[in-house]
């Protein structure tokens, strides 16, 4: 069984600063592994996901060195993960271990090689003009009508695409400027309710870029041209229930979210296959992926171990998760005294990892109630059964 696993989610990233992070040494790519995302703010940038089997219809093959003649044959397949740097869109090979641990969302399926649907041709030939997604659904609708594709609730997707016009952009700022949950936006409903009523895109709140055959010449124009690189392979997903706000802006309706790179290596990010200023020439091969199984991933702080001996609180903090955590701390509070409180900063806590702490408490003769509570200002998205563990509390009895 193929599992589609999302590290947070896309919702999480509109609505503010994601403290959680999934580094790439933890993205197995053997195989044909979908995916796409976006690293932190720190140094921006969008995530392709690119496979190199020759097997694939019209694939290039991806693989680092690329051996004279192309890959040999029978070698094994490999994913490659591409950030597109964004100033200009320029793509360039990420590599395990090379510190580039902030990826705020993202999400990757296991080998889905078996699960591969090459979309008939015949569906594809009347792909130029008409908006991507558009033809993206007809194809879903066609081969699951007769039987040729599995129904999901999500859809994998790998295409090579020809473009008379494409406009991209190449930022994960998506929260726009990090803003907090708790300013500028009631809720989901408020961000829906905008992109839906046509009051803001957002991701024409983004630096877009412009591939096309020449230059616009349009001064003015905030679309800042990149060239002429119109070939591109992409993957990406076609969600069924875009409102989810899994892996597509959740709005109804728009359920395509597309990265790719173009096949001369020049420019990448994600493709605005919905903006005017886009327009399909050819669809030269689609392939879909029918994926069930969908696994959300995040930390689960808690703490454990908490004694207070002879002067002395020790208690450790432990990420249960399978997501890193970043910028939260931990608070004591003494006899439910909050406005006194002490705090213990914990800058980066790695999943399936713990920290040891010790602090000394020079307490009054008597009974005393104390909480240890980490991530107290509720920075990590975890849902209210998992906060359970986020607190231990103490019974201290100090002698006269």
């Amino acid at each position: 069984m193929v599992c589609l696993r999302i590290a947070n989610t896309v919702t999480d990233l509109i609505l503010g600063d994601v403290q959680e992070h999934l580094p790439l040494e933890r993205i197995p790519l053997d195989g044909d592994v979908l995916g796409l995302g976006t690293t932190s703010g720190w140094d921006n940038g969008e995530l392709s996901f690119l496979c190199d089997d020759p097997s694939l219809s019209g694939g290039r093959p991806w693989r680092e060195p690329v051996p004279q003649g192309g890959p040999e044959a029978g070698a094994p397949c490999r994913t490659q993960v591409l950030k597109s740097e964004p100033q200009d869109g320029s793509p360039r090979l990420l590599q395990p271990g090379s510190g580039l641990q902030h990826f705020p969302y993202v999400c990757f399926s296991d080998d889905a090689t078996a699960l591969r649907r090459q979309v008939p041709s015949s569906l594809l030939d009347q792909a130029a003009g008409r908006p991507l997604q558009e033809v993206i659904s007809w194809a879903i609708n066609a081969m699951t009508a007769d039987g040729s594709l599995e129904q999901a609730p999500l859809y994998g997707l790998r295409l090579l695409c020809r473009w008379e016009s494409l406009v991209i952009t190449v930022s994960s700022k998506l929260c726009l400027g990090q803003r907090q949950r708790q300013q500028g936006l009631a809720g989901l409903h408020a961000v829906t309710d905008e992109v839906a009523g046509g009051k803001v895109n957002l991701y024409d709140q983004l630096p877009q870029f412009r591939l096309s055959a020449a230059d616009p010449g349009r001064p003015a124009d905030p679309i800042r041209w990149l060239g002429r690189s119109l070939r591109w392979e992409c993957c990406g997903f076609h969600d069924t229930q875009p409102e989810l706000g899994r892996v597509t802006v959740p709005v109804s309706g728009d359920h395509l979210h597309l990265h790719g790179c173009s096949t001369d290596l020049r420019h990448g990010g994600h493709l605005r296959h919905e903006h005017p200023g886009t327009r399909l020439e050819a669809l030269e091969w689609l392939v879909l992926y029918p994926l069930t199984t969908i696994e959300p991933m995040g930390s689960d702080l808690a703490v454990k171990d908490a004694v207070c001996t002879e002067g002395e609180l020790r208690f450790t903090v432990v990420n249960q998760g399978n997501l890193d955590a970043s910028d939260v701390g931990v608070a004591v509070v003494i006899d439910d005294r909050y406005s006194d409180h002490r705090y213990l900063p914990l800058p980066w806590i790695a999943a399936g990892e713990a920290e040891r702490f010790s602090m000394a408490l020079a307490l009054p003769p008597g009974r005393h109630h104390l909480a240890v509570i980490v991530d107290p200002e509720r920075r990590i998205l975890e849902e209210e059964s998992r906060r359970l563990n986020n607190t231990a509390m103490l019974e201290v009895e100090i002698p006269a």
